[in-house]
């Protein structure tokens, strides 16, 4: 690789040639929610590269972080000519190459992938043009079941062969040398970004593909059952939803939710596992316990049509580890936007690093604590786990996940810390709500059992919207608890299957402004999805703001210490 006059070397992911002017972030950058899948448009409106477009120039950025599905926008990028000329990182990145790998399978597309070290990396800064030059990368040598080879000489049909191949590729660029059986399997590839999406999985029902272990849908991209109802347009509704048959032709389960924990399969401590959806992985390794790497989209179907994954990272107990220690200052009175705050300032503190983190002990999150705060990790940070001391379960004996030699790196978070996040997240200056978004991810049992509370004898404004996205098993668990009828008299709009990280108008009514939240995630990913600021707040603040249909832009009580403390200039 040169970039103008300056030699640099790396390890190439993907072989190829390439050159154009360089574009550089010292940021993860996220291609689901980040990038526009049809013209390259950075549209991450808290990221650096806001608004350039990826298209035809060399993008380095250290790594991928966020959404798994950002091999799919990778693979759609590269499939209608929108993609970078190359990519140039810091560290490897499995999400972002593992979509040019399945590009250069289904379109015989592809680009350079080059990794060259942070010291290498903070080198490209300020420069112009560069030129990228990867040879085919030399993998290890792999330890194969007999099994394995009958799936790979095509014994199985074509779809397990072509799944066998890529998990195989995968394996090798990771460093693995053997691979290990999973027991479920959980796909974020349902996800509709643009016909490669479609014609990926249409390929594999095509050639035969079925499942061989039990296996879990995401959300889709529309609510399959009323999207025609719901006024969506049929531009999008027929190929969404046709990608959802598409992979329960393969034999997956009816499930469409991004929060696979909640249903009756969700895995047990220990258990070797395979899912895709970054909150999910988040809260299956941190939560529960179990076993799993932050599969990019594709090959969690590839390893569900095989049955193997590669026995590295988060599946070996010595991967699990604490990276980085992080202590939280004692805090009182929390309320439950504390901890989507945390989640997403520790993410992006973390990068790909797995974080301990300290100060909780006596807080006792609730498992919905837990869920926001995983879903916000998982926005902002590349690690597929977090550890949170004396409240997950392999870290309530802290010592467990720390490496008996490791001197680790530490961060002790201030408060005025969490305000600039909180400030970050809250987007919108105009105080008022069009629409109140919850469920992202999807709604539990007892968020409407809390939200079902805080709608009693109240009704929303007229001109507002709350819309509460949520699994269908979920919903039928709500209904029989009795939640749904206070909240469908207090106005609210009940959507299954999907989740807002593709919801869009007009459910979105095309003349709101301003949105409303309690995620983290979506409050970070809605603006570029949604095209609307957005205001970040507790539940019971975005009821406030329903009835009302203004935002009060008050800060928390356990936050307001940190803004009393600053100089007028800042308040």
């Amino acid at each position: 690789m040169t970039s103008t006059s300056t030699a640099l070397s790396g390890r190439s992911l993907v072989e190829g040639t390439a050159e154009g002017a360089l574009l550089y972030a010292d940021t993860g950058l996220s291609f689901w929610g980040g990038v526009d899948p049809f013209s390259g448009e950075v549209i991450d409106r808290h990221h650096p590269l806001s608004g350039q477009c990826i298209a035809g120039r060399v993008l380095a950025i250290p790594s991928g972080r966020g959404s798994c599905t950002g091999s799919s926008v990778m693979m759609e990028l590269i499939s209608n000519g929108h993609a970078p000329a190359a990519l140039v990182l810091a560290e490897p990145d499995e999400i972002l190459t593992l979509g040019v790998l399945v590009a250069q399978v289904l379109f015989g597309r592809s680009l350079p992938v080059l990794c060259i070290g942070r010291e290498a990396f903070a080198g490209l800064r300020g420069g112009a043009l560069v030129r990228v030059e990867g040879e085919r990368p030399a993998g290890t040598a792999l330890s194969l079941s007999d099994e394995d080879r009958a799936l790979l000489d095509g014994r199985h049909g074509r779809a397990a062969q072509v799944a066998m191949q890529l998990v195989l590729r995968m394996a090798e660029l990771q460093g693995a040398e053997q691979l290990l059986d999973v027991t479920q399997a959980h796909i974020d590839g349902c996800i509709y970004t643009g016909p490669a999406s479609l014609r990926f999985a249409e390929q594999l029902v095509q050639w035969g593909a079925q499942v061989r272990v039990p296996t879990t849908l995401n959300s889709i991209s529309v609510d399959q059952r009323r999207w025609r109802e719901l006024g969506i347009d049929a531009a999008l509704g027929v190929p969404a939803s046709a990608l959802g048959d598409a992979y329960m032709a393969m034999g997956a389960q009816l499930s469409f939710t991004c929060a696979p924990y909640l249903l009756d399969s969700a895995p047990g401590l220990g258990e070797q596992i395979v899912w895709a959806e970054s909150n999910a992985v988040v809260y299956a390794n941190s939560v529960l316990g179990a076993r799993t790497l932050k599969y990019p989209d594709y090959l969690d179907i590839c390893i569900a049509l095989t049955g193997r994954a590669p026995r590295i990272g988060c599946h070996l107990d010595s991967q699990r580890k604490a990276q980085l220690i992080v202590e939280v200052p004692p805090l009182t009175g929390l309320d439950d936007s504390f901890y989507p705050l945390l989640g997403y300032h520790i993410g992006a503190l973390a990068g790909s690093r797995i974080p301990l983190v300290l100060g909780l002990e006596q807080a006792q999150p609730s498992l919905d604590d837990l869920k926001a705060f995983g879903a916000a990790f998982a926005t902002t940070s590349a690690a597929p786990l977090f550890h949170i001391a004396g409240v997950t379960p392999e870290a309530r004996d802290p010592q467990q996940v720390l490496a008996p030699t490791q001197n680790l790196p530490r961060e002790r978070l201030q408060l005025g810390d969490l305000l600039h996040s909180w400030r970050e997240l809250n987007s919108a200056r105009d105080a008022q709500v069009d629409v109140v978004s919850l469920g992202n991810p999807h709604f539990s049992l007892s968020e409407f059992a809390a939200l079902d509370r805080l709608c009693q004898g109240r009704h929303k404004h007229p001109q507002v919207v709350l819309a509460i996205t949520c699994g269908r098993a979920v919903l039928e668990q709500a209904r029989a608890a009795g939640h749904l009828a206070g909240l469908e008299r207090f106005g609210a709009t009940l959507v299954t299957d999907t989740c807002w990280c593709m919801l869009g108008e007009p459910v979105i009514p095309p003349a709101a402004r301003t949105l409303m939240t309690n995620s983290g995630k979506y409050a970070h990913y809605g603006p570029g999805l949604a095209g609307r600021p957005v205001h970040f707040a507790s539940l019971a603040e975005c009821v406030e703001s329903a009835c009302s249909g203004q935002a009060s832009g008050r800060l928390p009580a356990w936050l307001q210490p940190a803004a009393s403390k600053e100089s007028p200039a800042h308040v």
